[in-house]
């Protein structure tokens, strides 16, 4: 959640995301009216609580002392307890981290709390406390990635899920996302396998040079793809990030994909159930432009999806679009004539670009001043 102002105000919303900004707050006699705590273990804050007028409160998902629930809601506060039975925080007040999503792949990745959540969801048969339960953490991820992406020029890369690690198209996806986030971008890709993949690891390798990215991309070739080997796939690429470097990048990964692991190279991950939701968020919090690589229909869904957000841009609040990859998007896939006949006329036509190779991609969108 955002951090709050420490000078409250009548009527004021009071957000409250850690216990280091509980302690700044609280005060013996003082009163909780406006506060939102959120995922705040309180199990050590029972003196204090006891001392405080909780009219007004809002609690979700907070570690309470014993007794103390009962009292703040008889003085007016709303307690929000866990949902049962869900293998998910669904009040969580920061995004994941890769490791957060394969604890316990120890133990085989149907282990990981990745693959339990996902094997959760496709369970949960439309039960109204598992759906609230789902729409609450997508909410508060909402929460937290707003807070992530604050003072920073995010760049989305869409492409195709299933390219392999010892491809060229894989190749030309990382060093895309090396140049990005060497021109200062922030990297967001859907956080999946293949050439979001290859763009974190651009990304998280932007202190290296093109040289030790290539030879990263030789070592994770030995599993070239996740499917029938998740675990080797995952393990392979936590070697090589715990040594390639910790450029900031974002992960938007969808359980509706559950199938597909998320990997390991973005070091913030926003990971949510409903994939619409993901899908708009990942375009919306692409404040610097979109690059897009070649993929097939989700992909071709991207792109229309923000020439719409675009064609219907006021001047000068558009963000680049660009396609890399000249043959594929006329040929294979035209999706090239399509868009420049859509965004024709159109204050975002300035902002469409058809390019060939990753430098020129990034040199387009480092143009861009948002």
């Amino acid at each position: 959640m955002r951090d709050f102002d420490e000078r409250p105000q009548h009527g004021r919303r009071i957000d409250i995301g850690t216990l280091e900004a509980f302690d700044r707050l609280a005060r013996p006699g003082g009163r909780m009216s406006g506060w939102r705590i959120q995922d705040v273990d309180l199990r050590d804050r029972g003196p204090i609580l006891e001392q405080m007028d909780g009219h007004g409160a809002l609690l979700l998902g907070a570690d309470l002392p014993p007794g103390a629930a009962q009292r703040l809601v008889a003085q007016g506060a709303l307690v929000f307890r866990d949902v049962p039975e869900t293998p998910f925080n669904a009040y969580r007040s920061t995004l994941y981290s890769p490791d957060d999503l394969v604890e316990g792949i120890e133990h085989g990745y149907e282990a990981s709390f990745d693959a339990r959540v996902y094997a959760w969801s496709r369970t949960r048969h439309h039960d109204i406390a598992n759906t609230l339960a789902a729409a609450l953490h997508d909410h508060s991820i909402d929460d937290a990635l707003a807070e992530w992406v604050q003072g920073r020029i995010v760049v989305g890369v869409m492409g195709g899920h299933g390219l392999t690690r010892d491809s060229d198209a894989y190749r030309a996806a990382a060093h895309l996302g090396h140049a990005l986030a060497r021109s200062g971008r922030v990297v967001a890709t859907g956080g999946g396998p293949g050439a979001m993949e290859a763009a974190n690891l651009g990304a998280r390798a932007a202190a290296r040079t093109t040289a030790e990215l290539d030879a990263a991309i030789d070592e994770l070739a030995a599993v070239p793809s996740f499917r029938g080997a998740i675990p080797a796939w995952i393990e392979s690429a936590r070697a090589v990030a715990a040594r390639i470097g910790d450029g900031v990048s974002l992960g938007i990964p969808t359980w509706h994909y559950g199938h597909e692991p998320p990997n390991s190279f973005a070091t913030s991950i926003a990971k949510y159930f409903q994939n619409s939701v993901r899908e708009d968020i990942l375009l919306r919090v692409a404040t610097g432009g979109v690059v897009v690589l070649p993929g097939a229909g989700g992909t071709v869904q991207e792109i229309f999806q923000d020439a719409c957000e675009n064609s219907y841009a006021a001047e000068g609040a558009w963000a680049p679009l660009v396609l890399l990859g000249e043959r594929y998007w006329t040929e294979e896939l035209p999706a090239w004539p399509l868009l420049q006949a859509v965004m024709r006329g159109r204050p975002g036509e300035a902002g469409i670009a058809l390019v060939d190779s990753p430098a020129d991609a990034a040199a387009r969108i480092a143009a861009f001043r948002p």
